[in-house]
């Protein structure tokens, strides 16, 4: 295949393809498109090019919602657009086959080549891929033009924009993938075509291997399939191979089992290894195409009432949830923003992730094999029903698992997120998606996600796991009216598997007062300080900790991320209970939080640090410590009366009488040559009344 653009092969593990030798080639086909957006009159594409819209020169991924579905209070645009691109196909393409693999279109998608319609997919997150081998013309320059929409449709989840933003655009990269007439399967709902299962037993790994093949010749075709699995180091491990008689139609699946003696287990953040398994199809010799994808060798079980075991070991859940979207580039990400939050996951301490509320980059869950996060993946069906979606949550639940079934990092399956009426229609669809999911993968779990706290609620129970979004002290009730509630959860249904999927509360980094409620914040209110946040979190950490019937827990958000529809705490069309801001530079206090109690690195970290100017003269000094309790200074003094918080990290001295002017807070931890500290200034000049700094920060308008 040879066009304008470089040829990229991914990286073994990391990718879902992988070129052998000239079985198959895969080639960037992200350069050189034009683009313009509508709305547009219904016509025939076959007249697109004589409009008289300026065409617009781009590079994917992109997206047109980048800078309005981030900065505009319901005032984005959401409709269709155009993008297509000249590329050329070599005239000795004979006995080749052509397709074009898209990783992402928001959210529904015409193609077109040549002005004929290949294909259509409905779904923003999920991959698609199609067949384009007999519309291109050999030899000659063609044309791809690519029609996308991402106006809500009620027979398309997510069916609205109101709990995050759907971009528009071909936000994700696409891939010209070329392939010999006999081929491990592309359109598979655009999976990898190979499909690995494994049993651990003591010390051996029964390792299955199935191989889809599609054989576009008119006659019937021999062919050798083989099986390899090969260690870090490159050594072969295993490898096993299997005679197959391909038919003239339809796809074929092999299966091979292998076995793995003494197998080096993939083992989480402590040890996340990765063999590779390489599947090719073999003629007489000929290789005719090969697959790389990577094997983590584990076990997860969910024992209720107790936590995750990771190959027999309890293991932590320390999760975080991830939005995908980001300041500037919208949804539409390269590699080293994906990167750049990873890093920041792992720093936090955090052994697991909820990838909510759609399925993310293929790239993604990649790294999280390889840097040993369990995830989560899940599907957009959320915040409403239409009772015309069926079909498409179905689509897309068979699309997720089949595109990220070989990711040793997911352990579980996510079904739906806080839908709820009509509860008989929408009982019945989570019940048929927790069907779908145990028959394409019957070795992980799946969940489903209900906001109200009701373990009898009528849409419950129709998966592995329940999970319930509880916001105690921002939407409902008080903070501390978590616990009551868990340990009523824990006498009544102590057989159920049960994780809090959702906990948290906004604020706005540029918010800052000492002056919070005791139990409740007001989600309402245009005034959202930090304070209260990191009160919250701390307090409910300190809850989940000590209370195992909450096998799994994720905060609610790792990021800031676009809501079109809202305009609270200061900031237009935000959700700000992220611990890290949109743009990725500032974090806040319960970053540092979190990150003292779960990260093995030293951690020693004065709170309120952006409170510069102080509002009471008597105040107090809270510290996170995981390098033992801290000897806290004023202005060079050293504090007494150090006690305790809500977690063995959690240090804190009341009544701390601070100087006129400039003062100098100080926290140092630990001994010998391993020792940390902090150290943040304030200035107290008078005393500040209760509600000034809201009322003077109301008017502000924070841009992360």
């Amino acid at each position: 295949m040879k066009n304008k653009n470089m040829k990229y092969i991914f990286p073994l593990v990391l990718s879902m393809f992988a070129s052998g030798m000239q079985a198959r080639e895969v080639t960037s086909f992200n350069a050189d498109w034009k683009f313009k957006k509508g709305p547009f009159p219904e016509q025939p594409v076959q007249l697109l090019s004589s409009w008289d819209q300026k065409w617009t020169d781009v590079s994917l991924p992109h997206t047109w919602n980048n800078v309005d579905m981030m900065t505009r209070h319901n005032n984005f645009y959401a409709g269709d657009a155009y993008y297509q691109k000249e590329f050329t196909v070599p005239a000795d393409i004979k006995d080749k086959r052509l397709f074009v693999r898209f990783e992402g279109v928001g959210q529904v998608a015409d193609v077109y080549v040549n002005d004929q319609l290949v294909g259509n997919h409905k779904g923003a997150y999920s991959a698609f891929a199609i067949d384009i081998t007999d519309a291109v013309k050999p030899g000659e320059t063609n044309r791809m033009m690519v029609k996308a929409d991402n106006s809500a449709r009620v027979d398309v989840i997510p069916i609205n924009h109101s709990l995050f933003g759907v971009y528009g655009g071909i936000y994700r990269p696409v891939w010209m993938v070329e392939t010999g007439k006999i081929n491990i399967s592309v359109t598979d709902h655009a999976s990898p075509g190979v499909y690995i299962r494994q049993q651990v037993n003591g010390k051996k790994a029964d390792i299955n291997i199935g191989v889809k093949v599609d054989n576009k010749y008119d006659t019937t075709q021999q062919v050798e399939v083989v099986a390899s699995v090969y260690a870090q180091d490159g050594k072969l491990v295993t490898q096993k191979s299997t005679q197959a008689q391909l038919l003239p139609q339809g796809t074929k699946r092999e299966e091979i089992n292998l076995e793995i003696k003494n197998p080096h287990l993939w083992n989480g953040r402590k040890d996340p290894y990765l063999y590779k398994v390489v599947t090719q199809i073999k003629q007489n010799g000929n290789l005719l195409d090969e697959l790389v994808q990577p094997l983590g060798v584990r076990t997860v079980e969910l024992k209720a009432g107790d936590g995750v075991y990771l190959n027999g070991n309890k293991y932590p859940m320390y999760g975080v949830t991830r939005h995908q979207d980001r300041w500037g580039a919208g949804s539409a990400l390269l590699n080293e923003h994906h990167d750049e939050d990873l890093a920041m996951i792992m720093d936090i301490g955090a052994t697991t992730i909820r990838l909510a509320h759609y399925q993310q980059s293929d790239y993604f869950y990649s790294k999280c094999d390889s840097l040993g996060l369990l995830v989560w993946a899940e599907i957009p069906f959320v915040n409403k029903v239409s009772t015309q979606e069926s079909e498409n949550a179905m689509q897309q639940m068979r699309e997720l698992i089949r595109q990220s079934f070989n990711h040793p990092s997911i352990y579980i399956w996510g079904l739906h997120n806080e839908v709820y009426h009509p509860h008989n229609y929408t009982a019945q669809l989570t019940a048929s998606l927790h069907d779908l999911a145990k028959t394409e993968d019957p070795d992980r779990y799946t969940v489903a996600v209900n906001g109200y706290g009701h373990m009898n609620h009528p849409v419950n129970r129709n998966a592995d796991v329940q999970g319930m979004n509880r916001y105690f002290g921002w939407y409902e009730r008080n903070i501390g009216d978590m616990k009551p509630w868990i340990e009523k959860l824990e006498t009544e249904y102590p057989d159920n598997l049960f994780m809090l999927t959702e906990y948290g509360a906004d604020a706005n980094i540029d918010h800052q007062t000492e002056y919070v409620g005791e139990a409740i914040g007001d989600w309402n209110a245009k005034f959202f300080p930090e304070a209260f946040q990191t009160k919250m979190h701390e307090q409910q950490w300190g809850i989940i900790s000590k209370h195992p019937y909450i096998i799994a827990s994720y905060l609610w958000n790792m990021f800031y991320f676009a809501v079109p529809m809202w305009s609270r705490g200061g900031v237009p069309a935000r959700n700000l209970k992220g611990l890290v801001t949109i743009d990725r530079k500032r974090k806040k206090d319960a970053y540092y939080w979190y990150k003292a109690n779960w990260s093995e690195e030293p951690v020693v970290y004065i709170t309120q640090r952006r409170l510069t100017d102080r509002e009471q003269q008597k105040t107090s000094v809270t510290v996170y410590s995981n390098v033992g309790q801290p000897t806290i200074y004023l202005n060079g003094k050293e504090l007494q009366g150090v006690r305790k918080g809500a977690t063995d990290v959690h240090y804190i001295v009341d009544n701390v009488q601070l100087q006129k002017g400039m003062n100098e807070v100080k926290a140092v931890a630990g001994n010998g040559n391993n020792v940390t500290e902090d150290k943040i200034n304030w200035t107290f000049t008078s005393e500040k009344p209760r509600g000034e700094a809201a009322k003077a920060l109301e008017k502000v308008h924070a841009g992360f």
